[in-house]
């Protein structure tokens, strides 16, 4: 499956982006995707991710009650709500897929076989 995020920017603290991964080339339903960010000079990190069904959502601490995740499988596609941006969340965010993984393998990058390109959010303070 190959993915594409999209709909990353510059926004102000306190602002909202809404990004998007979509999928092609797999049966979309059939995977778990999940959300990482990697800042400059910083490890990648996760921030949320929803299995296959979308009836199971993990986010992370950092980003609870800010960020919201949840999928279109008819349309192939997974979203990451963002509210309230602070500085702090400036970073390349990726989306990755993965067939067959259980709820406490979410948050976990070396579970995930397929990644897009990364999309930059920028928050200004």
């Amino acid at each position: 499956v190959q993915l594409q995020a999209s709909g990353g920017g510059l926004v102000q603290a306190g602002g909202s982006l809404r990004l998007s991964c979509t999928a092609s080339g797999g049966t979309f339903s059939m995977y778990s995707v999940g959300w990482f960010r990697q800042a400059l000079g910083q490890e990648r990190e996760f921030v949320a991710a929803v299995r296959a069904s979308g009836g199971h959502k993990y986010i992370a601490d950092s980003v609870k009650g800010r960020f919201t995740i949840s999928r279109d499988n008819a349309k192939s596609t997974v979203y990451l709500e963002m509210n309230t941006l602070k500085p702090e969340d400036t970073a390349v965010y990726y989306c990755a897929a993965q067939r067959g993984l259980i709820l406490s393998s979410l948050p976990h990058s070396q579970y995930y076989s397929y990644w897009g390109q990364g999309t930059q959010v920028t928050v200004s303070s």
